[in-house]
């Protein structure tokens, strides 16, 4: 019996950012899952303020090359790699260099979020996908964690649903305490149709605040994890009512571990969540 394939999507993981709750859940987390039998992947993006020769990021040429299209721009992806040697666990880094060659994570010095976040978000999930086609990796499920991920759903969903490596792939997103304020470009939305993702799924985004892209991640997902303690009442609120399996706050990382291990199973038999994406 093959081992169930995990993908695991994030906006940070330490020690390659400081230790915050996302970095450190998305450190231990897989470690902890792969430990459990399954087979991981992961992958976050390349920022600026990465030290690669401290963490050891060498680029992968053979993954590296291709151009990812935002915003009708053709933008140049490359794939770099470290290994956390203790974890036995390797890391994949989206960069490129119009949107992660910064020395900032997803705020300038003056702690003002950056304009083309929603661009950058973009990258990198296309980015992901991508980097996972070309490594011929069929995950059973993915992980999102952090809003950088968020677009990982609506893209599995519609842009790719017919691709075979991901037709039958479930998505989970968990949910952090990571507003950003104010809302992103108002053209997200426009951003998304050049990917081929019809105008009626974008009602959520019109006005792409960090609520609105959240409930857009999570509409397109097959469950969704209350990760973090200080979520947003709404977006704990949107998840449950939405039907879909959900995973509440653990007491601690080991509790997470065995809760998320035994949630993958719930939603990996359950039945494959449709409506938005007919």
């Amino acid at each position: 019996m093959k081992k169930t394939r995990v993908l695991f999507v994030s906006q940070e993981i330490f020690p390659y950012l400081p230790e915050s709750f996302m970095a450190k859940t998305a450190r231990e987390l897989p470690q902890a899952i792969q430990e459990k039998g399954r087979e991981i992947r992961t992958f976050m993006p390349r920022y600026g303020n990465i030290n690669e020769r401290r963490n050891q990021l060498h680029e992968v040429i053979r993954l590296s090359g291709m151009n990812l299209i935002i915003d009708d721009n053709d933008q140049p992806l490359i794939i770099k790699v470290a290994s956390i040697q203790s974890a036995r666990m390797q890391v994949y880094f989206i960069d490129n260099e119009e949107y992660f060659q910064r020395k900032m994570v997803v705020t300038d010095k003056n702690n003002q979020y950056f304009e083309d976040n929603d661009e950058r978000m973009l990258f990198f999930c296309k980015g992901v996908i991508e980097t996972v086609k070309k490594l011929g990796w069929s995950p059973d499920l993915i992980h999102c964690h952090g809003w950088m991920a968020a677009m990982i759903p609506v893209l599995i969903k519609v842009k790719y649903k017919d691709d075979p490596l991901f037709a039958e792939s479930k998505v989970v997103v968990s949910l952090y305490d990571d507003a950003f304020n104010p809302a992103m470009d108002k053209r997200l939305a426009e951003k998304l149709v050049m990917d081929g993702i019809s105008l009626d799924k974008l009602d959520l985004i019109q006005t792409p605040d960090h609520s609105s892209v959240m409930k857009f991640a999570i509409s397109f997902a097959d469950g969704v994890v209350e990760t973090e303690s200080g979520v947003k009442q709404e977006l704990i609120d949107f998840a449950v009512a939405s039907g879909k399996p959900f995973l509440g706050t653990q007491s601690d990382a080991s509790s997470l571990a065995d809760a998320c291990s035994d949630f993958y199973d719930e939603v990996l038999l359950g039945e494959q969540v449709a409506e938005l994406a007919e």
